[in-house]
């Protein structure tokens, strides 16, 4: 969420070295998906990387809230980084973020959700996670049971691949799995508390001298709604 709250202002280098201008600043937020309570609030300079506030806001959300257990955190393609999911990690959650290819090649004998794939590149169902072990299970395509190939023991049942082995491709529930879609849907929370703030507090069009009294107003804000939440 983009806050113009202060006159600062500056300009920056994108990732094709064309200068980008920047004004104001920006909000991050953690925000609970069933209660649309703001459990975490940073402020920071607009040009700030989405992805480098995450790991300040979960070890933030973890002091404040020594006693919240969550199993996921559903973020977008902005926060796909390897130590990101690792701090989700060290909350015992698992990270349910879309997967941002950064010119990767593509993976020999694996689909597009790094799923296994038979020799037809018929691609393995998610079956279950495996907490003990940290393994995601794969089971044999559907379309493999007819197939004289699978008879001949040339597509083995079962594939068991370790979360640890890459945290960003091994996830848990699988990558284009149903139940991985379905929570995905759920950071849509953030974005109607994001447009809650904007119309009602009119968070994006307001502006201060000093950054102190940007950081007061921007934290009254969310503590005046989560007050309101509550009533």
């Amino acid at each position: 969420m983009k806050c113009l709250l202060t006159r600062r202002w500056g300009i920056k280098k994108n990732s094709d070295g064309k200068n980008v201008f920047w004004y104001g600043y920006k909000g991050h937020l953690a925000v609970g998906t069933k209660s649309q309570y703001i459990l975490g609030a940073m402020l920071s300079s607009g040009n700030l990387n989405d992805g480098k506030a995450a790991i300040p806001i979960l070890k933030g959300v973890a002091l404040q809230h020594p006693n919240f257990d969550f199993k996921y955190a559903a973020m977008d393609a902005g926060y796909d980084y390897e130590p990101i999911y690792k701090q989700v990690r060290e909350a015992k959650a698992h990270a349910v973020t879309a997967y941002n290819r950064r010119r990767e090649p593509e993976l020999v004998g694996f689909d597009e959700h790094f799923a296994p794939t038979c020799v037809r590149e018929h691609s393995y169902r998610y079956d279950s996670y495996d907490s003990n072990y940290e393994t995601v299970k794969y089971v044999r395509p559907k379309e493999c049971e007819s197939c004289p190939l699978a008879q001949d023991s040339l597509c083995q049942k079962v594939y068991k691949m370790k979360i640890t082995i890459d945290l960003r491709k091994y996830c848990a529930p699988a990558r284009g799995s149903k139940r991985r879609k379905e929570l995905a849907k759920k950071r849509s929370a953030v974005q109607r508390v994001n447009a809650y703030l904007k119309q009602f507090f009119q968070l994006n069009n307001v502006r201060h001298r000093t950054d102190q009294k940007a950081k007061a107003h921007f934290n009254l804000v969310t503590l005046v709604y989560n007050v309101a939440k509550l009533a």
